[in-house]
């Protein structure tokens, strides 16, 4: 399935969120936009990269003991400033791996118990991947 075919009509509120980051604090947003946002494959490399990345970043910060993952992609765009300007809509989910993670477990969601619990995300992720460089701009989740 495509990336078209899989992205549900949530599009208007990530439309609303980057013109409200764009707009919040002008001083912080001093790139220039070479290219406005436009959706990108949920196969790119470099989106998973990113996805990645700001999985990391959300299990460092969550005060939860299980690892989430990304259960479902909802939406990926990517926007051209000085760096590669990923926006992630994602659905991240518990699983039943422990912090600390090992990347030799096997996680797997955590579905109809009580462990359960599912987040709707958006991140926003700077990057040049070509130098490994990541950086989290945004990050705002909610429960589903």
């Amino acid at each position: 399935m495509d990336s078209e075919t899989m992205i549900r009509p949530r599009g208007l509120p990530l439309l609303l969120l980057t013109i409200l980051l764009a707009s919040i604090d002008p001083a912080k947003n001093t790139s220039n936009v070479l290219r406005p946002f436009k959706s990108v494959e949920f196969s790119d490399a470099n989106m998973r990269q990113c996805l990645w990345f700001a999985m990391e970043e959300y299990n460092k910060e969550s005060k939860d003991e299980y690892i989430f993952l990304s259960s479902q992609i909802l939406q990926a765009q990517l926007q051209l400033t000085d760096r590669m300007e990923y926006m992630i809509e994602t659905e991240v989910a518990r699983t039943n791996c422990t912090k600390p993670y090992s990347n030799n477990e096997i996680c797997v969601i955590q579905e109809n118990t009580n462990l359960e619990k599912k987040m709707n995300c958006i991140f926003l992720v700077g990057a040049l991947p070509w130098n490994g460089d990541f950086l989290m701009l945004m990050k705002d989740c909610s429960e589903i």
